[in-house]
């Protein structure tokens, strides 16, 4: 085996720390021969891996590789395969393996000929891995991982720790208050401007968060859609717009004006936006499955998102109904509500600040007030920051 891929593993786990792991950390089938870990860029994927690997490397002989680094210049994932197997290789871990061209296929190769042999990747871009993924279905299971939740990020970055909340524990004011959390509001409000991703203390985090931006504008989405420079120009001056409007409803027409290209393709633009971690897009219930709907309103992806690309025109409503349908979209199907904000599973939900009423609910079967700034909650009032529970 090529010393220098052992020398760069080994380097990448010292200075990867276990004292926290994501959600998703025990959710995943380790044991399966071949798995698939995406999400947007920089999230956490792979940090995951090298925790596995750090936690497990004792037990099972294990190899991390990036598919850029410069070994696959002259060798193919297929031989990296083939001999680390001969040397009694059990678990190989690919990171970003969405730069190495054809990997899907040599990936079913892997798969199809060294049965004993276990796999996992991860694609930093979401986008390539989906183009990939049909093909892989059969075979490996592709775990999604968000962002940090505001359950996760008081783990992480101030220690403290809260247990996972469903839905209806929230709902039936369940959630107890930990040692360090007595007073939850100005920590809220330190995660909705740099707490959703695991950078987020960096003191450089603005910038860092600009780029991973950029890169997937100009990069990472036209690279899929295979679009021209000037393609990739217009496609960012949608972002402009979107970032200045959300939350709206998208018109199609108007947009496209705007933006100089034909309303044909814009439906193609918001999806691969939305496949990235950059924008989420809220459906209605006419698709009767998840994610199938008439999209009604779009927003940000997340509240970091929102403050960093929005600046000085961020507007606290859409951060507010931004952070509710971004956490809870992970264990719940969440559509436009017809009378309000949101609905799931039949429950209505208003967003808004401590002085919103219930007028916009009175129709409603079963509704509740979801209120920014204050710290309990009562009968159908929940505070805002309690559905950073949820995962």
């Amino acid at each position: 085996m090529d010393i220098s891929l052992i020398q760069f593993m080994k380097e990448r786990i010292e200075h990867t720390s276990t004292t926290f792991h994501r959600y998703l950390y025990n959710r995943i089938d380790w044991g399966r021969q071949m798995l698939g870990l995406v999400g947007p860029r920089g999230v956490g994927k792979t940090t995951m891996f090298l925790q596995y690997i750090k936690e497990h490397q004792s037990e099972q002989n294990m190899l991390y590789v990036s598919a850029d680094y410069v070994y696959f210049s002259s060798h193919t994932l297929i031989d990296l395969a083939d001999e680390f197997s001969r040397e009694g290789g059990e678990y190989l871990f690919i990171d970003e393996i969405h730069k190495y061209s054809g990997w899907a296929q040599e990936l079913k190769q892997i798969y199809d000929t060294h049965v004993d042999l276990k796999v996992a990747f991860t694609g930093s871009s979401v986008l390539d891995i989906i183009q990939g993924e049909a093909d892989l279905s059969r075979r490996a299971p592709v775990y999604h991982l968000q962002g940090l939740s505001f359950r996760e990020y008081l783990e992480m970055f101030k220690g403290i720790v809260v247990p996972t909340y469903s839905l209806e524990d929230i709902l039936q004011h369940r959630v107890e208050l930990p040692k360090g959390l007595e007073r939850p509001l100005p920590l809220f409000k330190e995660y909705l401007r740099h707490g959703y991703y695991p950078f987020g203390d960096d003191v450089e985090f603005i910038m860092l968060l600009n780029q991973s931006v950029n890169l997937t504008m100009e990069v990472d989405i036209p690279q899929f859609a295979n679009m021209t420079l000037s393609t990739s120009r217009k496609l960012k001056k949608l972002l402009a717009i979107i970032s200045r409007s959300v939350p709206f409803k998208p018109v199609m027409d108007s947009l496209a004006t705007m933006v100089g290209v034909s309303r044909n393709v814009l439906p193609d633009y918001f999806l691969y936006m939305e496949k990235a971690g950059i924008i989420s897009q809220l459906r209605d219930a006419t698709g009767g499955i998840r994610g199938l709907g008439k999209v009604d309103k779009v927003y940000l992806d997340n509240p970091n998102l929102a403050y960093i690309l929005a600046g000085s025109e961020a507007n606290i409503g859409n951060i507010r109904e931004t952070f509710f349908y971004n956490q809870l979209r992970v264990h719940n199907d969440i559509i436009v509500s017809r009378i309000s904000d949101f609905e799931i599973n039949g429950v209505t939900f208003e967003v808004g600040g401590k002085s919103k009423g219930q007028k916009q609910i009175v129709e409603a079967k079963k509704g509740y007030v979801v209120k920014d700034d204050i710290e309990i909650g009562t009968s159908n009032i929940i505070p805002l920051w309690m559905f950073g529970l949820n995962y």
